[in-house]
C-alpha cells in the first residue's frame, strides 16, 4: 500500500483511501506531520513524544502508519472505553480504507472477562440468594452461552454497580490455577491466544502497566512480545504506572481472602472447622483494624499515624490474624486448587503487610494509607517510576510512542520526559486545526479574591452569572474539589432557570445525554469531567474554571514528591507542581472547542492567572484565542454567536480524539493580549 503512494501523507491527503473511504473527511497537514513522524519512530526505533492538539485525528495519525509497519504494534489507550471505541470503529475503517488484511485483537485485564467456572459457584451463594441478584445472574447465564468473547461490556442489563460482578468475572487468585485441560472455555486465556497470533492488539493502560511491572519482578507477562509500542492519551501514564510498579493492601483484599477461606473449606476440607474460625478472626480484625482510624474518611502518609496506640494494636493483631492463617492453610493447600489459591494469597497479603510496615525511611516508595466509610487500603507509592519503566522499555527492545492532547507545557516536554525517565527521544508538537482565534474567547474576570478566601466560590458564581445568562446555559462549570462543586450548586439553583445538572446525580453517560438534551443546561463536574468527555454543537459554548488546578500539597504522594525535590536542590513548584497543573488544566479547557463549527468562551476564574509570573506558563500553554476582562465584550461574542446559530445537530461522543471533518485551512494564531504577573512569586507559595 505504501508503495502506491508517495507517502503516509498522501494516505492521509485529499486523494488518499482515508477520504475515498470516510465521506466528508478532509485532510489536515497536522495529522499528516504526526503520522510521518509516527511512521519514521516505528522504523527507526527512536521513541517519540508527540502533542496533537485536539481536533487533529490522531487515531488515523497512528492507525495508519501502525498498519503498514509490518510488524506487531501494541496500541494502549487511557481508558477500556476508548479501546472498545479504537478496536470496534476507528480500527476496521482505517484497515477497510487501505485494503490491507492484518490480524486484531482486544486484550483486557482478566476482572474484564466472565469465568465460567465462578458462574457455577455463584449460583449457589448465599450471598447472592435475593432475587435482584438472581435476576442478574440468570441474564449472565443465558448470556455466557452465546458470547465469543466473554467481554463484560457487551453485557447492557446488568448495572455495572451490581454485586454479581465480584462473584463472576476472572480472578488472579481463582483462576490462574486452572489445569490446562480446564483452559478449553475460558474466556481470558482465548483472549490472550488471539492476542499472541494478532498483529495489532489494543490494551489499555492499566493492563499495559501490569505486564510491564510483571516482568520488573521477574514473574513473566501478560502481553506478547511486540516490535512497537504506541501510547494514546499518554499523559495518564506516569500515574497509572505508579499504580502498578507499587504495592498495596486492602481491606477487600483481605475480607475476600478470608469468605473464600470459609468457601473452600467447606468444599475441600470439611474436617478442618477451625479453619473457617481463622478466617472469620482475620474479617473481624480487619474491621477492628479501620475503627483504629478517625471514623471521618482520611488519607494521609503513614508516618502520621504509624506511632498511634489504638493503630499500633490493631496492626500487631491483624499481622497476628494473617500469620495464624497462613499457618493453618499450608498443612490443607494440596487439599484442593481452592486451598492451594488461598494458602498463596495469604502468604502473599503476609509478605505486603510486613513489607509496609517494616519501611525504613529512605524507602523509595511513599508509605501512605486511604481509609473509607468501612474500608482502608496501605500503599506503597514509588517516589518515581523513570528507573523501573526505563528498565522495562530496554528489556523489550521495541519502538516507543507516546501521544496526547497535552504533553507538553508552555511548548516544553521535560516534565512528561523526566516522568519516564525518556532522555533520548524526539518530540513533536503539532496543533489543533480548529480556528480557536475566530471560534474561542479567553475572559479573565477581575476583582475575585484569592481562591483560599472564605467567599471565594460565591464571588465565582456571582462573577459569570451574567456570562451564564448571555451564553443562554450551555455550559460545563470544572471545579477542584466537590465542595465547591456543591456550594455552586446551591448558589445557582435560585439563580439561573436553567436547566442544573451535578455530577453523581446518574450514570457519567447518562448526565451526558440529559445535558445533551436539554439544549441550554449548566453542568457541574469535577475531576472526572476535566477529560475523556466531547459534547459538539451549540449545546455546549461556555467553560467554567474555578480553580488553577494545583495537585492538593496535602496528598501524602505529592507531598512526599515535593519533599523529595526539594531534598536534591531542585524547585518543586516549578518543576512538578506547576507543570502538572498546567497540564491538566489543558484538559479541562479542551472540553470547548470540539469540532470545527464549535465557538465558545472560557472563564478561568483564579486571579493567579493575572497577579502571579507563573500564570504566563498557564496561558503559554492553552491554544491561541483572544483574552479580554471586559465583561461587555463577552456578552458581545456571544450575541454574536446566538445571531449566526446554525442547525447542526449535535453529537455527545465519550473520547477525546475525533477523526471529524476539519477544514483544510488552519488559521494562524493571533497576537492576544496577554499580562505578565506583577508580583514576585514566593517559590514556597501554598497552592490550593
Amino acid at each position: 500500500m505504501l508503495e502506491k503512494y508517495d507517502s503516509i501523507s498522501a494516505i492521509l491527503g485529499h486523494d488518499g483511501p482515508i477520504a475515498q473511504e470516510l465521506q466528508g473527511f478532509a485532510p489536515r497537514q497536522e495529522q499528516q506531520h504526526l503520522a510521518e513522524a509516527i511512521h519514521e519512530s516505528l522504523e527507526s526505533g527512536v521513541p517519540l513524544v508527540g502533542e496533537a492538539g485536539t481536533g487533529t485525528g490522531k487515531t488515523f495519525a497512528y492507525l495508519v502508519p501502525a498498519i503498514l509497519s509490518g510488524q506487531r504494534i501494541i496500541i494502549s489507550t487511557g481508558t477500556r472505553h476508548l479501546q472498545d471505541q479504537l478496536f470496534a470503529n476507528d480500527l476496521p475503517l482505517v484497515k477497510r480504507s487501505l485494503g490491507v488484511s492484518v490480524d486484531t485483537s482486544l486484550l483486557k485485564g482478566r476482572a474484564n472477562y466472565l469465568c465460567k467456572h465462578r458462574l457455577m459457584r455463584a449460583l449457589r451463594s448465599p450471598a447472592l440468594a435475593d432475587e435482584r441478584h438472581q435476576q442478574h445472574l440468570r441474564i449472565l447465564q443465558s448470556w455466557s452461552q452465546r458470547t465469543e468473547t466473554g467481554d463484560i461490556a457487551e453485557v447492557l442489563d446488568v448495572p455495572e454497580d451490581s454485586l454479581v460482578w465480584g462473584f463472576v468475572t476472572s480472578s488472579d487468585e481463582f483462576c490462574s490455577q486452572h489445569e490446562f485441560e480446564e483452559l478449553e472455555d475460558c474466556f481470558v486465556h482465548a483472549a490472550r491466544r488471539r492476542a499472541q497470533e494478532a498483529d495489532i492488539v489494543v490494551v489499555n493502560h492499566h493492563l499495559l502497566c501490569a505486564d510491564l511491572s510483571l516482568k520488573e519482578e521477574g514473574f513473566g507477562d501478560l502481553l506478547p512480545s511486540a516490535n512497537g509500542f504506541i501510547i494514546d492519551e499518554a499523559h495518564q501514564l506516569p500515574d497509572i504506572a505508579a499504580q502498578f510498579f507499587g504495592k498495596r493492601l486492602s481491606s477487600r483484599q483481605m475480607i475476600d481472602l478470608s469468605r473464600d477461606t470459609v468457601n473452600e473449606q467447606l468444599a475441600e476440607a470439611p474436617d478442618s472447622r477451625e479453619l473457617r474460625d481463622y478466617a472469620t478472626n482475620l474479617e473481624n480484625g480487619v474491621r477492628y483494624f479501620r475503627l483504629a482510624f478517625s471514623l471521618e474518611p482520611m488519607r494521609d502518609a503513614w508516618v502520621s499515624v504509624k506511632d498511634t496506640p489504638a493503630v499500633d494494636r490493631e496492626l500487631e493483631r491483624l499481622t497476628d490474624l494473617l500469620d495464624v492463617l497462613v499457618k493453618a492453610l499450608e498443612p490443607l493447600k494440596d487439599r484442593g486448587k481452592g486451598l492451594e489459591s488461598c494458602y498463596r494469597r495469604a502468604e502473599q497479603q503476609r509478605k505486603t503487610l510486613a513489607r509496609f510496615v517494616d519501611a525504613e525511611g529512605d524507602s523509595p516508595y511513599v508509605h501512605w494509607f486511604e481509609t473509607y466509610r468501612t474500608g482502608f487500603s496501605l500503599n506503597m507509592t514509588p517516589m518515581n517510576v523513570a528507573k523501573p519503566f526505563q528498565r522495562a522499555m530496554n528489556a523489550m527492545a521495541s519502538s516507543w510512542v507516546f501521544t496526547s492532547a497535552t504533553l507538553a507545557v508552555g511548548g516544553d516536554f521535560s516534565h512528561f520526559r523526566t516522568q519516564l525517565g525518556l532522555e533520548d527521544s524526539d518530540e513533536l508538537q503539532v496543533d489543533s486545526p480548529f480556528d480557536y482565534p475566530r471560534n474561542a474567547l479567553l475572559y479573565l474576570p477581575e476583582g475575585l479574591p484569592e481562591p483560599q478566601h472564605a467567599g471565594y466560590t460565591t464571588a465565582c458564581m456571582e462573577t459569570i452569572l451574567p456570562v451564564l445568562n448571555a451564553s443562554q446555559g450551555r455550559a460545563f462549570l470544572l471545579f477542584t474539589s466537590y465542595r465547591a462543586l456543591n456550594e455552586a450548586a446551591a448558589w445557582l439553583e435560585s439563580k439561573i432557570e436553567f436547566p442544573i445538572f451535578c455530577q453523581g446525580q446518574m450514570p457519567k453517560r447518562e448526565l451526558l445525554e440529559a445535558f445533551q438534551d436539554a439544549g441550554n443546561a449548566v453542568l457541574l463536574g469535577t475531576s472526572s469531567f476535566w477529560e475523556g468527555v466531547d459534547v459538539r454543537g451549540e449545546a455546549l459554548s461556555l467553560v467554567v474554571i474555578d480553580k488553577l488546578p494545583f495537585g492538593s500539597p496535602g496528598d501524602p504522594v505529592m507531598r512526599a514528591r515535593i519533599d523529595h525535590l526539594q531534598r536534591d536542590g531542585g524547585n518543586p513548584f516549578f518543576e512538578y507542581q506547576v507543570p502538572q497543573a498546567a497540564i491538566a488544566l489543558k484538559q479541562g479547557v479542551g472540553r470547548l472547542i470540539r469540532d470545527v463549527t464549535d465557538q465558545g468562551a472560557l472563564v478561568l476564574c483564579d486571579p493567579r492567572i493575572r497577579t502571579r509570573h507563573y500564570g504566563e506558563v498557564f496561558i503559554n500553554s492553552l491554544p491561541p484565542m483572544p483574552i479580554t476582562r471586559d465583561l461587555e465584550e463577552v456578552e458581545g461574542f456571544f450575541e454574536r454567536i446566538h445571531s449566526t446559530k446554525t442547525d447542526e445537530t449535535n453529537e455527545v461522543r465519550d473520547t477525546d480524539d475525533a477523526d471529524s471533518p476539519v477544514t483544510d485551512q488552519h488559521t494562524a494564531n493571533s497576537a492576544t493580549t496577554r499580562s505578565a504577573g506583577d508580583e514576585p512569586l514566593d517559590a514556597a507559595e501554598p497552592v490550593s
